[in-house]
């Protein structure tokens, strides 16, 4: 059958459930790469698409798809000849309300790479268009599908902690490359302050908020302090490459450290309690200390099942298996852009923004 990349496994879904088309809308973010060639096999959804103008990027997703998947210059035009039920698009941030504007009124489910939007007010119309068309509206991290992070919710559910006093993200790495195909066209726009909403602070400041948000049970803050530098002004000549943002709460303070100047990666999370730390590492690695006791270091277990892997979860999203909720979900991520939104402001004015 033409278009079709791979034979749906039946030990993939289950019997009742209808596979879902799903296309991908811009090639400029460089997490696609990542995603396209499992996209390709076709487990979890069909990739009947992908649409993306520059023709250096299109041919470079063509390695790692196969030449069965159609390519358009035109998102539009693939909407309508591709029919998606889904939509995940790697563009700039500041055009994600411009693909909501596309899809939800053909009531395509739209998925986008970490951050939500690239403004406060774009969230808010994205918010109301998904709401207005019945659509699902998800944003994707890498850490959202790391173990370590839900052991690390339980243990604060639990009250093995005690009390939630502070959250410490830690996160960046030594900044983006700018060569290569899949490289320069991303480094373009993350550096631009328009198309990506600021440097360091929206680009790995968004996990923090993330996973705060998350762990402080979908809490708004009650203000946000932020400061910013650039450090290599040579390479960054329009955004900020550090970035440390405190969040408020009545009885608590996040601090996120958002860099490009790590000397490694670095995505990790530290929670404390009046009675104990934990803390969550890439993947599935914890640590956790209680008072009078040496640190213990153990493997999370997995996570089950559809919410182990953003492409099965949003499959079950969209065939209304489970609602979306926790780190991918529409609402957290709201506060996420809010967060942002005020510390962008705050690093501008010198000043601690209040949260109306």
């Amino acid at each position: 059958m033409k278009h079709l990349i791979a034979a749906v496994s039946l030990l993939a879904l289950p019997l009742c459930a209808q596979q879902y088309k799903i296309a991908v809308a811009g090639l400029v973010h460089s997490h696609a790469w990542g995603h396209l060639p499992r996209m390709a096999k076709g487990e979890a959804a069909r990739l009947v698409g992908i649409a993306e103008p520059n023709l250096e990027l299109a041919a470079e997703a063509r390695t790692l798809v196969g030449p069965e998947v159609p390519f358009f210059t035109d998102y539009r035009q693939m909407l309508e000849q591709a029919k998606p039920d889904i939509v995940w698009a790697f563009v700039e941030n500041n055009r994600h309300l411009e693909i909501v504007q596309a899809c939800a009124p053909r009531r395509i489910h739209v998925m986008f790479e970490k951050p939500l939007a690239a403004s406060l007010r774009d969230a808010l119309a994205i918010q109301r268009l998904a709401a207005q068309h019945g659509i699902q509206v998800m944003t994707n991290y890498q850490m959202a599908w790391w173990p370590a992070n839900y052991a690390m919710k339980a243990q604060v559910e639990a009250g093995a902690i005690g009390k939630v006093s502070r959250l410490h993200a830690v996160v960046g790495h030594g900044g983006p490359g700018s060569s290569g195909v899949r490289n320069k066209y991303f480094f373009e726009w993350l550096t631009d302050p328009v198309r990506n909403g600021a440097g360091a602070l929206f680009d790995f400041g968004c996990y923090g908020a993330n996973l705060i948000t998350w762990l402080m049970d979908g809490k708004r803050p009650v203000a946000v302090t932020a400061v910013t530098q650039r450090f290599q002004p040579d390479v960054y000549k329009q955004v900020e490459d550090e970035a440390t943002i405190l969040v408020e709460y009545p009885s608590a303070q996040g601090i996120i450290q958002a860099s490009w100047n790590w000397p490694f990666d670095r995505k990790d999370m530290e929670i404390y309690g009046r009675s104990g730390q934990v803390f969550a590492g890439r993947g599935d690695g914890l640590r956790i200390r209680m008072p009078g006791q040496q640190e213990e270091a153990s493997k999370a277990a997995p996570i089950p099942a559809p919410e182990d892997d953003f492409l099965n979860y949003r499959a079950a999203v969209v065939r209304k298996e489970i609602k979306p909720a926790g780190l991918s979900s529409l609402e957290n991520n709201l506060i996420v852009t809010e967060i942002l939104d005020a510390a962008r402001r705050s690093a501008a004015t010198g000043t601690r923004v209040v949260l109306q």
